[in-house]
Formats: structure tokens, sequence, C-alpha cells
């Protein structure tokens, strides 16, 4: 139907907007006192970037991806998640060549085709970070604690940190050949997706939602007993890092991503009382994805968190808000004259800062008056022929009823007064 919105897609109305403005003003301010700068990236990408930078194999490339060919005959993708995005856009306009470490953050729309269930739409909206140009784990531990810290400012309890590492491209091959090496004579205990990933990428077995609860899986080799010194190094330091700043984490072995970018340190952060979809942040450094995608080798490592999984654990909480919508005045006018009177008075009004809103339906009075009341002003300003005349208002407190004759030059110094 033409009156339904897509299916995965929801209208953010006005008496919801609050709680959105609330999330963004969080995000600039904790943005701002890391050093972070946003960066607005298009909302499609020539779908190569990301079959690229994700990784051909993975769900959201082989399953997720909304692609299409323009009228050129050029295939191009919604973006799924924007780190690719990002990368580009720092390769395209040499954001390296001013800094060796360059800090950014964005919010927007991806997209994915998905089951729609709550906190999760096939239009969504993700806030991230992503730090470039820097391999000290410092800055993982960073990233990390800003995820932390921004979540903790919206109020939210009961957050979970889990962290790991999934090596690099010189430790993770002997890994992967463990994992298929264990996974070899239990293909027909996997589901259909897990069979597939046996030989694209196996360490996603690992986090399976179907497969990882089952018995074998407690057995299957554990990513730190084949890591490389650097790899090994560099996730104590993130831990020892972590710790220095008092903020609790558990190495979870099984944490690997769902994005084949990932190298060394992953992580994810979880809000408890979600249950199955308890996932509000996730993400990890990724040293490869700008090579991958035509830069020079440069270390690389970030974030992504879920504004509509955030609203929902907001909701939970009881920690919805909303603005005090309050009207400074509704003009109540009786009269052609008395309207473009009025009028001219409401703009004049406005234009100085006050809220002020009028009737355009043409009521009596007395309608007029209830509507008034109803509006939540602070003072009705009532308008007729004599007030026209006169170039007054007669302005009515509708909290005590109290009421006085005010010149029009003086009331924005009655209204500023009385406020």
């Amino acid at each position: 139907m033409l009156t339904n919105a897509p299916r995965g897609t929801k209208d953010v109305l006005p008496n919801q907007i609050d709680n959105w403005i609330f999330i963004e003003n969080k995000i600039r301010n904790i943005c701002k006192r890391y050093g972070y700068e946003e960066i607005r990236t298009p909302i499609f990408e020539h779908t190569e970037l990301f079959q690229r930078g994700i990784g051909e194999g993975t769900d959201v490339v082989d399953k997720e991806m909304y692609t299409f060919q323009d009228r050129g005959g050029r295939s191009i993708t919604l973006r799924p998640e924007n780190t690719a995005s990002v990368v580009r856009a720092y390769l395209q306009n040499k954001l390296f060549a001013d800094k060796s470490l360059v800090k950014l953050f964005y919010t927007g729309s991806m997209f994915r085709y998905d089951r729609p269930q709550a906190g999760r739409l096939r239009q969504f909206h993700q806030f991230g970070v992503e730090a470039l140009g820097e391999e000290n784990p410092a800055v993982d531990a960073e990233v990390i604690i800003l995820a932390v810290d921004f979540l903790k400012s919206l109020g939210l309890n009961d957050l979970k940190l889990k962290i790991n590492t999934v090596g690099c491209p010189k430790c993770r091959p002997v890994y992967r050949q463990k994992l298929q090496h264990f996974f070899s004579d239990k293909l027909d205990e996997l589901c259909q997706d897990c069979q597939t990933r046996f030989n694209k990428n196996p360490l996603r077995i690992l986090d399976c939602k179907t497969d990882s609860n089952k018995e074998f899986m407690a057995d299957a080799p554990k990513i730190k007993d084949c890591l490389c010194d650097d790899c090994r190094e560099h996730f104590l330091k993130v831990q020892e890092l972590l710790n220095a700043a008092d903020v609790d984490f558990v190495v979870d072995e099984r944490l690997v991503r769902g994005l084949d970018y990932y190298t060394k340190t992953a992580f994810e952060i979880q809000y408890q009382p979600l249950g199955a979809q308890s996932a509000v942040a996730g993400g990890g450094r990724y040293d490869g994805l700008i090579e991958e995608i035509g830069g020079s080798p440069t270390p690389a490592v970030g974030f992504a968190a879920g504004i509509e999984r955030i609203l929902v654990a907001l909701d939970l909480q009881g920690l919805t808000h909303s603005t005090d919508n309050k009207l400074d005045a509704f003009i109540v006018a009786v009269g052609s004259e008395a309207e473009i009177f009025a009028f001219n008075l409401m703009i004049k009004l406005r234009r100085e800062g006050f809220n002020v809103a009028m009737n355009f339906a043409k009521r009596s009075m007395k309608a007029q008056m209830k509507q008034a009341g109803k509006s939540n002003a602070q003072y009705a300003l009532i308008i007729g022929d004599d007030e026209v005349k006169n170039d007054v208002v007669t302005l009515k407190n509708l909290s005590n009823s109290e009421q006085e004759t005010v010149n029009v030059e003086k009331l924005l110094n009655t209204l500023n007064k009385q406020s």
C-alpha cells in the first residue's frame, strides 16, 4: 500500500525526535572531547568498494546488500556500513597528508536486507568513529573507552564489554587451518551457513547464532594459542590500558565480529536486558583495509553503534527524553484587522526569540481562548478592534487568569520580565 512505508523502514515522528536529538548531542559532545571530527559520506558507493572492503563470503555482501545498476550500467550499492566509505574518503581526499593520525566520526543511514525486528531495520542508523594512521594499542583502548563513555553518558546501565583478538595475516592462517581441521568431521552437524563458512571464513563459525551452543564448540581451537608475538603483545597492551582506565571487560575468545577486515583487536558492547540482540556497539582494528581498497598500508581502528538499538535500550530503562515545547504566548485575534495585526505581532515576537502561535481558522474568541488554554502557553495575547485602534494587547496570564493592557512597544520588555 502507498500509505505504508517499505518493510524494514520506519518514520521518526515529531513525538520521537527528541530522543534522537538527545543521542546526537551526546555524540557530538563526546567526539569533541576525544578530538574526533565529523565526516559525511555518500549514501551509496560503487559496489566493489564493499565487496573488497567487507569481503565476499560475508553475510553482508552475499545476502544483505541493496545493489542495483544505475542508468550508466554501473553497479551501485546503498552503504551497508560506513567504515569502507570513510576509508575511501580518507584516500580520495588525501586526509592523511595533514597529520599522521586522522580521527573521524559519522552518523547516518545504513541499509541491509535483513529480517526486521526490534532494534534491527533494513534502513537503520549508526554512529561510528574511525582512527586512521596509528598502530599503537593506545588508540584501540581510546576507541573502546569512547564507546563505553558514550553509552554510559546516555544513562545506560548493565553494559558488558567483550574484547578479543582475531590475529593478523601472519598468524590467522595458522588458526584458520586449525579450525578447518577441527570442524572437518563435524560439517554435517553445522548449519548450512557454517558449512559455507568452512571454506570461506571458518572464524565466523565461532559466533554463529545457530551452532555456537553445540557441545563440540567448547573444544574448538583458541586463537590465543596461534597468535604471533606482535598480536599477543598488542592485545596484552590493550588490556593493560583498559585496566589502567578502570574499564571493566571480559575476554571472549569466540568474539570475531562479522566483517572480514578486522585484525588484532575486536570488541563488542552489550546491553544485557536486550537479550539475544544485546549488542549495541562493536568494532575493532582493521590494519589491512586501507591497502585492500587501494591505499598504502595504514593501520586503523574504529567502531559503530546502532542508534535504533540504543533507543530500545533507553526505552527499556525508562530514559526516553522530551523537550519542553511550552509556548511563551498564544495570540487570540477577533476580526480581520485584528488578524493582520496579530500575524505581524507574532512574526515580530518570533524574531525576538519568543515561541508564539495563533489560530488560523477564524474561530470565535471563546474557541480561541480554549485553544490557548490547551496550547500549554504561558500567556494569551488578546487582540480585537479596540486593541488594534490603540496599539495595545490584552495580556492574560493563563496560570492565574490575571490580565493587563500592555502597549505593543513595551510588550517585549513585559514578556521578558514575566517569563
